[in-house]
Protein backbone atom coordinates (compact mmCIF):
# COMPACT_ATOMS: atom_id res chain seq x y z
CA UNK A 1 0.00 0.00 0.00
CA UNK A 2 1.06 3.18 -0.76
CA UNK A 3 2.41 5.53 1.95
CA UNK A 4 1.45 9.25 1.57
CA UNK A 5 1.45 12.06 3.96
CA UNK A 6 -0.16 15.68 3.48
CA UNK A 7 2.52 18.34 2.78
CA UNK A 8 0.96 22.28 3.01
CA UNK A 9 2.36 24.87 1.18
CA UNK A 10 3.74 27.64 3.71
CA UNK A 11 1.27 30.19 2.81
CA UNK A 12 3.19 33.25 2.93
CA UNK A 13 5.93 32.11 1.05
CA UNK A 14 3.05 30.77 -1.69
CA UNK A 15 1.32 33.97 -1.68
CA UNK A 16 4.42 36.37 -2.63
CA UNK A 17 5.39 33.46 -5.41
CA UNK A 18 1.44 33.91 -7.33
CA UNK A 19 1.61 37.50 -6.75
CA UNK A 20 5.14 37.54 -8.85
CA UNK A 21 2.63 36.00 -12.09
CA UNK A 22 3.34 38.92 -14.11
CA UNK A 23 0.94 41.17 -14.29
CA UNK A 24 1.25 45.16 -14.97
CA UNK A 25 -1.47 47.02 -12.83
CA UNK A 26 -3.35 48.31 -16.72
CA UNK A 27 -2.99 44.22 -17.32
CA UNK A 28 -4.58 43.67 -13.47
CA UNK A 29 -7.40 45.71 -14.48
CA UNK A 30 -8.48 44.29 -17.79
CA UNK A 31 -8.65 40.93 -16.10
CA UNK A 32 -10.95 42.41 -14.11
CA UNK A 33 -13.19 43.94 -17.12
CA UNK A 34 -13.49 40.83 -17.75
CA UNK A 35 -15.47 39.55 -15.38
CA UNK A 36 -17.65 42.43 -15.36
CA UNK A 37 -18.58 41.87 -19.34
CA UNK A 38 -18.85 38.34 -18.50
CA UNK A 39 -21.19 39.44 -15.90
CA UNK A 40 -23.43 41.35 -18.32
CA UNK A 41 -22.15 44.96 -17.26
CA UNK A 42 -23.03 47.82 -19.56
CA UNK A 43 -21.60 50.44 -17.52
CA UNK A 44 -18.30 50.09 -15.43
CA UNK A 45 -16.83 52.38 -13.57
CA UNK A 46 -13.11 53.46 -12.02
CA UNK A 47 -11.96 55.01 -9.03
CA UNK A 48 -8.54 55.72 -8.78
CA UNK A 49 -7.05 58.23 -5.68
CA UNK A 50 -3.69 58.57 -4.09
CA UNK A 51 -4.68 60.08 -1.29
CA UNK A 52 -5.55 59.76 1.36
CA UNK A 53 -4.00 55.77 0.88
CA UNK A 54 -3.63 54.70 -2.82
CA UNK A 55 -6.84 52.94 -3.62
CA UNK A 56 -8.43 51.36 -6.63
CA UNK A 57 -12.00 50.15 -6.63
CA UNK A 58 -14.27 49.44 -9.47
CA UNK A 59 -18.16 49.33 -9.91
CA UNK A 60 -20.33 47.10 -12.88
CA UNK A 61 -23.83 46.93 -13.23
CA UNK A 62 -23.72 43.51 -13.86
CA UNK A 63 -25.43 40.44 -12.59
CA UNK A 64 -23.98 40.69 -9.46
CA UNK A 65 -23.57 37.58 -6.50
CA UNK A 66 -25.28 36.21 -4.10
CA UNK A 67 -23.15 35.10 -0.73
CA UNK A 68 -22.30 31.60 -1.64
CA UNK A 69 -21.70 32.52 -5.38
CA UNK A 70 -19.34 35.31 -3.86
CA UNK A 71 -17.35 32.88 -1.39
CA UNK A 72 -16.56 30.67 -4.93
CA UNK A 73 -15.66 33.39 -6.85
CA UNK A 74 -13.49 34.73 -4.50
CA UNK A 75 -11.96 30.56 -4.28
CA UNK A 76 -8.85 29.99 -6.34
CA UNK A 77 -9.29 28.06 -9.37
CA UNK A 78 -12.77 27.81 -9.17
CA UNK A 79 -13.41 26.74 -12.28
CA UNK A 80 -12.14 23.48 -14.71
CA UNK A 81 -10.54 25.56 -17.48
CA UNK A 82 -11.29 22.38 -19.47
CA UNK A 83 -14.75 23.34 -18.55
CA UNK A 84 -17.03 24.19 -21.57
CA UNK A 85 -17.65 27.84 -21.41
CA UNK A 86 -20.63 30.11 -22.76
CA UNK A 87 -18.61 31.64 -26.07
CA UNK A 88 -19.54 35.30 -24.27
CA UNK A 89 -17.37 33.95 -21.23
CA UNK A 90 -13.68 35.84 -21.43
CA UNK A 91 -12.19 33.94 -18.16
CA UNK A 92 -10.74 30.49 -18.39
CA UNK A 93 -9.07 29.58 -15.46
CA UNK A 94 -11.48 31.13 -12.52
CA UNK A 95 -8.05 32.96 -11.42
CA UNK A 96 -8.53 36.42 -12.80
CA UNK A 97 -9.94 38.04 -10.09
CA UNK A 98 -7.76 37.08 -7.61
CA UNK A 99 -4.32 36.30 -9.27
CA UNK A 100 -4.87 40.19 -10.79
CA UNK A 101 -5.84 41.79 -7.65
CA UNK A 102 -3.42 39.83 -5.59
CA UNK A 103 -0.52 41.20 -7.95
CA UNK A 104 -1.11 44.85 -7.00
CA UNK A 105 -2.62 45.02 -3.88
CA UNK A 106 -2.42 42.94 -0.07
CA UNK A 107 -6.39 43.40 0.30
CA UNK A 108 -9.19 42.55 -1.81
CA UNK A 109 -12.46 43.22 -1.19
CA UNK A 110 -15.33 42.41 -3.00
CA UNK A 111 -18.90 43.61 -2.86
CA UNK A 112 -22.15 42.39 -4.83
CA UNK A 113 -25.67 42.71 -4.62
CA UNK A 114 -28.19 40.40 -6.44
CA UNK A 115 -31.75 39.85 -5.56
CA UNK A 116 -31.83 43.35 -3.36
CA UNK A 117 -29.44 41.14 -0.80
CA UNK A 118 -25.81 42.77 -0.50
CA UNK A 119 -23.13 40.15 -0.02
CA UNK A 120 -19.11 40.64 0.96
CA UNK A 121 -16.04 39.48 1.28
CA UNK A 122 -12.35 40.28 1.58
CA UNK A 123 -9.06 38.28 0.88
CA UNK A 124 -6.20 40.07 3.75
CA UNK A 125 -3.03 38.64 2.71
CA UNK A 126 -1.44 39.47 5.64
CA UNK A 127 -4.21 38.07 7.82
CA UNK A 128 -3.67 34.76 5.52
CA UNK A 129 0.05 34.80 6.15
CA UNK A 130 -0.30 35.06 9.87
CA UNK A 131 -2.81 32.88 10.36
CA UNK A 132 -1.30 30.76 7.36
CA UNK A 133 -4.58 29.08 6.39
CA UNK A 134 -6.78 30.86 3.70
CA UNK A 135 -9.58 32.78 5.58
CA UNK A 136 -11.88 34.46 3.64
CA UNK A 137 -13.31 37.77 5.57
CA UNK A 138 -16.56 38.86 5.72
CA UNK A 139 -15.83 42.75 6.70
CA UNK A 140 -17.79 44.07 9.14
CA UNK A 141 -17.54 47.83 8.09
CA UNK A 142 -18.25 48.04 3.86
CA UNK A 143 -19.83 51.47 3.62
CA UNK A 144 -16.05 53.35 3.29
CA UNK A 145 -15.68 51.13 0.52
CA UNK A 146 -15.64 54.22 -3.05
CA UNK A 147 -18.97 53.31 -4.76
CA UNK A 148 -20.57 51.70 -1.95
CA UNK A 149 -23.74 54.19 -2.32
CA UNK A 150 -24.11 53.66 -5.76
CA UNK A 151 -24.12 50.07 -5.35
CA UNK A 152 -27.16 50.07 -3.39
CA UNK A 153 -28.80 52.22 -6.22
CA UNK A 154 -28.37 49.75 -8.93
CA UNK A 155 -30.89 46.66 -9.10
CA UNK A 156 -27.16 44.70 -9.52
CA UNK A 157 -23.60 44.84 -9.49
CA UNK A 158 -20.75 44.32 -7.59
CA UNK A 159 -17.75 46.24 -6.65
CA UNK A 160 -13.94 45.32 -6.43
CA UNK A 161 -11.60 47.51 -4.06
CA UNK A 162 -7.79 46.93 -3.95
CA UNK A 163 -6.46 48.27 -0.81
CA UNK A 164 -2.68 48.03 0.25
CA UNK A 165 -1.61 48.42 -3.01
CA UNK A 166 2.65 48.21 -3.08
CA UNK A 167 3.22 47.03 -6.84
CA UNK A 168 2.31 51.02 -7.72
CA UNK A 169 3.95 54.05 -6.64
CA UNK A 170 1.50 57.15 -5.68
CA UNK A 171 4.04 59.74 -7.16
CA UNK A 172 3.11 57.89 -10.40
CA UNK A 173 -0.90 57.55 -10.34
CA UNK A 174 -1.28 59.96 -13.37
CA UNK A 175 0.97 58.01 -15.95
CA UNK A 176 -0.67 54.58 -14.41
CA UNK A 177 -3.84 55.92 -15.15
CA UNK A 178 -3.24 57.41 -18.60
CA UNK A 179 -1.77 53.41 -19.33
CA UNK A 180 -4.90 52.03 -17.98
CA UNK A 181 -7.08 53.89 -19.86
CA UNK A 182 -5.27 53.54 -23.36
CA UNK A 183 -4.84 49.84 -22.39
CA UNK A 184 -8.61 49.25 -21.90
CA UNK A 185 -9.35 51.44 -25.35
CA UNK A 186 -7.60 48.89 -27.50
CA UNK A 187 -8.36 45.46 -25.64
CA UNK A 188 -11.80 46.28 -25.21
CA UNK A 189 -12.38 48.57 -28.09
CA UNK A 190 -15.27 45.82 -29.75
CA UNK A 191 -17.11 46.35 -26.56
CA UNK A 192 -16.85 50.05 -26.73
CA UNK A 193 -17.74 50.23 -30.31
CA UNK A 194 -20.54 47.83 -29.48
CA UNK A 195 -19.85 45.22 -32.02
CA UNK A 196 -22.09 42.22 -31.61
CA UNK A 197 -23.84 43.67 -28.30
CA UNK A 198 -24.79 46.96 -26.99
CA UNK A 199 -21.83 49.31 -26.38
CA UNK A 200 -20.53 49.15 -22.91
CA UNK A 201 -19.15 52.42 -21.11
CA UNK A 202 -16.17 52.51 -19.47
CA UNK A 203 -15.13 55.47 -16.97
CA UNK A 204 -12.11 56.24 -15.00
CA UNK A 205 -12.27 58.92 -12.43
CA UNK A 206 -15.41 60.52 -14.19
CA UNK A 207 -13.86 60.03 -17.61
CA UNK A 208 -15.05 58.08 -20.63
CA UNK A 209 -12.57 55.48 -22.09
CA UNK A 210 -12.29 56.12 -25.91
CA UNK A 211 -12.38 52.89 -28.32
CA UNK A 212 -8.87 52.06 -29.96
CA UNK A 213 -9.70 50.20 -32.80
CA UNK A 214 -5.91 50.00 -34.41
CA UNK A 215 -6.60 49.00 -37.88
CA UNK A 216 -7.80 52.94 -38.81
CA UNK A 217 -10.75 51.27 -40.42
CA UNK A 218 -12.41 54.91 -41.48
CA UNK A 219 -9.28 56.47 -43.06
CA UNK A 220 -9.71 55.54 -47.20
CA UNK A 221 -5.99 54.98 -47.39
CA UNK A 222 -6.44 51.75 -45.06
CA UNK A 223 -6.32 48.53 -47.03
CA UNK A 224 -8.75 45.80 -46.13
CA UNK A 225 -7.58 42.65 -47.73
CA UNK A 226 -9.11 39.51 -48.34
CA UNK A 227 -10.83 37.70 -45.09
CA UNK A 228 -9.83 34.01 -44.67
CA UNK A 229 -11.13 31.72 -42.72
CA UNK A 230 -8.88 28.63 -41.59
CA UNK A 231 -10.26 25.60 -40.17
CA UNK A 232 -8.62 23.96 -36.71
CA UNK A 233 -10.01 20.96 -35.27
CA UNK A 234 -13.71 21.86 -36.42
CA UNK A 235 -13.32 25.31 -35.44
CA UNK A 236 -12.99 28.71 -37.64
CA UNK A 237 -9.94 30.84 -37.27
CA UNK A 238 -10.44 34.48 -38.85
CA UNK A 239 -7.57 36.36 -40.36
CA UNK A 240 -8.03 39.37 -42.28
CA UNK A 241 -4.94 41.49 -43.00
CA UNK A 242 -4.58 45.11 -43.30
CA UNK A 243 -2.40 47.87 -44.30
CA UNK A 244 -2.54 50.79 -42.90
CA UNK A 245 -1.91 53.96 -44.60
CA UNK A 246 1.46 55.90 -45.08
CA UNK A 247 2.58 58.64 -43.23
CA UNK A 248 2.16 61.29 -45.88
CA UNK A 249 -1.81 60.19 -46.38
CA UNK A 250 -2.25 61.36 -42.58
CA UNK A 251 -1.90 64.41 -40.41
CA UNK A 252 0.77 64.21 -37.99
CA UNK A 253 -1.72 63.81 -35.53
CA UNK A 254 -3.46 60.91 -36.76
CA UNK A 255 -0.59 59.18 -37.87
CA UNK A 256 1.11 59.24 -34.37
CA UNK A 257 -2.18 58.35 -32.77
CA UNK A 258 -2.20 55.28 -34.70
CA UNK A 259 1.38 54.58 -33.73
CA UNK A 260 0.04 53.08 -30.73
CA UNK A 261 2.32 53.38 -27.43
CA UNK A 262 4.99 51.18 -28.87
CA UNK A 263 5.08 53.18 -32.25
CA UNK A 264 5.12 51.46 -35.55
CA UNK A 265 7.78 49.03 -36.27
CA UNK A 266 6.78 46.91 -32.73
CA UNK A 267 2.95 47.59 -33.74
CA UNK A 268 3.22 45.67 -36.47
CA UNK A 269 1.85 41.74 -37.12
CA UNK A 270 -0.88 39.68 -35.57
CA UNK A 271 -3.49 40.89 -33.50
CA UNK A 272 -5.06 38.15 -31.49
CA UNK A 273 -8.87 38.63 -30.53
CA UNK A 274 -10.35 36.32 -28.37
CA UNK A 275 -14.11 36.47 -27.74
CA UNK A 276 -13.75 39.84 -29.20
CA UNK A 277 -11.31 40.67 -26.56
CA UNK A 278 -7.34 41.44 -27.50
CA UNK A 279 -5.35 39.22 -26.12
CA UNK A 280 -2.13 39.45 -27.81
CA UNK A 281 -0.73 42.49 -30.13
CA UNK A 282 2.04 43.40 -32.33
CA UNK A 283 3.74 40.22 -32.92
CA UNK A 284 5.07 37.68 -35.25
CA UNK A 285 5.07 35.05 -33.19
CA UNK A 286 8.58 34.24 -34.75
CA UNK A 287 7.48 33.21 -37.93
CA UNK A 288 8.57 36.66 -39.11
CA UNK A 289 11.31 39.31 -38.45
CA UNK A 290 9.99 42.64 -37.71
CA UNK A 291 11.49 45.08 -40.18
CA UNK A 292 10.61 48.81 -41.09
CA UNK A 293 9.43 48.13 -44.33
CA UNK A 294 6.41 46.06 -42.60
CA UNK A 295 5.72 48.57 -39.90
CA UNK A 296 2.33 49.13 -41.44
CA UNK A 297 0.90 45.62 -42.09
CA UNK A 298 -1.17 44.31 -38.69
CA UNK A 299 -3.65 41.52 -39.02
CA UNK A 300 -6.45 40.21 -37.39
CA UNK A 301 -7.11 36.99 -35.98
CA UNK A 302 -10.53 36.05 -34.33
CA UNK A 303 -10.63 33.02 -32.66
CA UNK A 304 -12.97 31.27 -30.02
CA UNK A 305 -12.55 30.66 -26.07
CA UNK A 306 -13.09 26.93 -26.93
CA UNK A 307 -9.21 27.15 -28.15
CA UNK A 308 -7.46 28.34 -25.10
CA UNK A 309 -5.55 25.12 -25.04
CA UNK A 310 -4.39 25.38 -28.51
CA UNK A 311 -3.19 28.60 -28.55
CA UNK A 312 -1.27 28.58 -24.92
CA UNK A 313 -3.07 31.62 -23.42
CA UNK A 314 -1.83 32.13 -20.14
CA UNK A 315 -4.01 33.06 -16.81
CA UNK A 316 -3.42 36.99 -17.57
CA UNK A 317 -4.37 36.44 -20.74
CA UNK A 318 -1.77 38.31 -22.19
CA UNK A 319 0.69 35.51 -23.73
CA UNK A 320 -0.39 33.31 -26.71
CA UNK A 321 1.09 31.06 -29.31
CA UNK A 322 -0.49 29.70 -32.49
CA UNK A 323 -1.41 26.52 -32.87
CA UNK A 324 0.64 24.33 -34.89
CA UNK A 325 -1.77 23.20 -36.80
CA UNK A 326 -2.44 27.03 -38.24
CA UNK A 327 1.50 28.17 -38.53
CA UNK A 328 2.00 26.67 -42.19
CA UNK A 329 -1.59 29.47 -42.97
CA UNK A 330 -0.04 32.27 -41.20
CA UNK A 331 3.28 32.15 -42.99
CA UNK A 332 1.46 31.97 -45.96
CA UNK A 333 -0.32 34.64 -45.17
CA UNK A 334 2.66 37.05 -43.67
CA UNK A 335 4.12 36.25 -47.17
CA UNK A 336 1.64 37.71 -49.17
CA UNK A 337 0.50 40.94 -46.84
CA UNK A 338 3.99 41.69 -46.18
CA UNK A 339 5.00 42.00 -49.75
CA UNK A 340 2.06 44.29 -50.34
CA UNK A 341 2.71 46.06 -46.93
CA UNK A 342 6.36 47.04 -48.44
CA UNK A 343 5.00 48.83 -51.39
CA UNK A 344 4.74 52.23 -49.67
CA UNK A 345 8.42 51.95 -48.92
CA UNK A 346 9.57 50.18 -51.90
CA UNK A 347 7.72 52.32 -54.31
CA UNK A 348 9.83 55.64 -52.64
CA UNK A 349 12.68 54.01 -52.61
CA UNK A 350 13.06 52.64 -56.07
CA UNK A 351 13.20 56.70 -57.07
CA UNK A 352 16.61 56.75 -56.28
CA UNK A 353 17.36 54.76 -59.24
CA UNK A 354 14.99 56.71 -61.62
CA UNK A 355 16.63 57.03 -64.78
CA UNK A 356 14.57 60.10 -65.88
CA UNK A 357 15.92 62.17 -63.16
CA UNK A 358 19.81 62.91 -62.59
CA UNK A 359 20.31 62.11 -58.81
CA UNK A 360 22.20 63.64 -56.40
CA UNK A 361 22.82 60.35 -54.90
CA UNK A 362 23.47 57.02 -56.46
CA UNK A 363 23.30 53.46 -55.15
CA UNK A 364 27.25 51.27 -56.18
CA UNK A 365 26.74 47.57 -55.79
CA UNK A 366 29.64 46.15 -53.55
CA UNK A 367 30.00 42.81 -54.07
CA UNK A 368 26.80 41.35 -52.55
CA UNK A 369 26.56 44.76 -50.54
CA UNK A 370 25.79 47.75 -51.63
CA UNK A 371 26.80 51.88 -50.27
CA UNK A 372 24.87 55.35 -51.13
CA UNK A 373 27.27 57.28 -53.33
CA UNK A 374 27.30 61.62 -54.36
CA UNK A 375 26.67 60.82 -58.10
CA UNK A 376 29.79 62.26 -60.03
CA UNK A 377 28.29 62.75 -63.98
CA UNK A 378 25.56 65.52 -61.88
CA UNK A 379 26.25 68.10 -64.80
CA UNK A 380 26.54 70.95 -61.57
CA UNK A 381 29.59 68.30 -60.12
CA UNK A 382 31.40 68.32 -63.37
CA UNK A 383 30.71 72.14 -63.85
CA UNK A 384 32.28 72.63 -60.25
CA UNK A 385 35.05 70.01 -60.92
CA UNK A 386 36.52 72.58 -64.31
CA UNK A 387 36.41 75.30 -62.02
CA UNK A 388 38.87 74.30 -59.36
CA UNK A 389 42.48 73.42 -59.52
CA UNK A 390 44.73 70.02 -58.34
CA UNK A 391 44.46 71.19 -55.08
CA UNK A 392 41.07 72.40 -53.99
CA UNK A 393 39.76 68.93 -56.31
CA UNK A 394 42.03 66.76 -53.53
CA UNK A 395 40.57 68.49 -50.47
CA UNK A 396 36.88 68.44 -51.97
CA UNK A 397 37.43 64.53 -52.99
CA UNK A 398 38.24 64.13 -49.40
CA UNK A 399 35.54 65.90 -48.05
CA UNK A 400 32.46 64.41 -50.32
CA UNK A 401 34.13 60.75 -49.66
CA UNK A 402 33.98 61.75 -45.95
CA UNK A 403 30.38 62.76 -46.62
CA UNK A 404 29.61 59.35 -47.75
CA UNK A 405 31.53 56.94 -45.43
CA UNK A 406 29.37 58.67 -42.32
CA UNK A 407 26.05 59.02 -43.57
CA UNK A 408 23.85 59.28 -40.38
CA UNK A 409 21.87 56.05 -41.49
CA UNK A 410 20.89 55.24 -38.09
CA UNK A 411 19.78 58.53 -37.20
CA UNK A 412 17.77 59.31 -40.54
CA UNK A 413 15.81 55.54 -40.01
CA UNK A 414 15.47 56.80 -36.23
CA UNK A 415 13.77 59.89 -36.97
CA UNK A 416 11.74 57.96 -40.18
CA UNK A 417 10.67 55.44 -38.10
CA UNK A 418 9.52 58.06 -34.98
CA UNK A 419 8.81 61.96 -36.40
CA UNK A 420 8.27 60.74 -40.42
CA UNK A 421 6.32 64.21 -40.55
CA UNK A 422 8.99 66.22 -38.51
CA UNK A 423 11.82 65.63 -41.50
CA UNK A 424 12.03 68.76 -43.29
CA UNK A 425 15.01 68.54 -45.30
CA UNK A 426 13.79 69.91 -49.07
CA UNK A 427 13.72 72.93 -46.55
CA UNK A 428 17.53 73.51 -46.43
CA UNK A 429 17.71 74.27 -50.28
CA UNK A 430 15.01 77.09 -50.46
CA UNK A 431 14.03 79.21 -53.89
CA UNK A 432 16.38 81.87 -53.04
CA UNK A 433 19.18 80.12 -53.67
CA UNK A 434 18.17 78.40 -56.57
CA UNK A 435 17.38 81.97 -58.20
CA UNK A 436 20.62 82.96 -57.09
CA UNK A 437 21.93 79.97 -59.04
CA UNK A 438 20.20 80.33 -62.41
CA UNK A 439 21.72 83.74 -62.39
CA UNK A 440 24.75 83.07 -62.30
CA UNK A 441 24.45 80.11 -64.66
CA UNK A 442 22.60 82.08 -66.99
CA UNK A 443 25.24 85.07 -66.56
CA UNK A 444 28.18 82.02 -67.95
CA UNK A 445 26.61 81.72 -71.37
CA UNK A 446 25.03 78.09 -70.61
CA UNK A 447 25.15 75.79 -73.50
CA UNK A 448 22.02 73.69 -74.42
CA UNK A 449 22.97 70.67 -73.62
CA UNK A 450 23.90 71.32 -70.22
CA UNK A 451 20.81 73.27 -70.10
CA UNK A 452 18.89 69.90 -70.97
CA UNK A 453 20.54 68.11 -68.23
CA UNK A 454 19.90 70.90 -65.33
CA UNK A 455 16.24 70.56 -66.03
CA UNK A 456 16.67 66.58 -65.59
CA UNK A 457 18.16 67.03 -62.04
CA UNK A 458 16.39 66.73 -58.70
CA UNK A 459 16.27 70.81 -58.19
CA UNK A 460 15.15 72.00 -61.34
CA UNK A 461 12.86 69.21 -62.21
CA UNK A 462 9.37 70.66 -60.50
CA UNK A 463 11.04 74.26 -60.64
CA UNK A 464 11.19 74.47 -64.80
CA UNK A 465 9.89 78.03 -64.88
CA UNK A 466 12.78 79.50 -62.88
CA UNK A 467 15.07 78.49 -65.86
Amino acid sequence: MMRTEIVNPVIGNFIESIRDIGYSFEVAVADLVDNSITAGSTDIAIHMVAHPELIFSMLDNGAGMSDKELVEAMRLATRNPKEIRSKHDLGRFGLGLKTASFSQARRLTVISKKNGSIASKMWDLDYISKEDKWLLITPEEISSIPFYEKLLALSSGTIVCWQLIDRCDRSSISSVINQVRKHLGLVFHRFLEGADRKAIKININNNSVQPFNPFNLNHPATQQLQLEKIKVYSSDVLVQPFILPHHSKLSQQEYEFYATEEGYVKSQGFYLYRGNRILIYGTWWGLHKTIDAHKLVRIKIDIPNNMDDLWGIDVKKSIARPAEAIKNDLRRIISRVTGIGAKPFTGRGRKIEDKSIIQFWEILPMNDDFRFAINERHPLFIDLLDTLNTQAREKLDIYLKGLQAYMPIDAIQFKLQHNPHQLKQQSALPDSDIEGLIKKLKGAGLPEPYINDLLKTEIFKDRKDLI
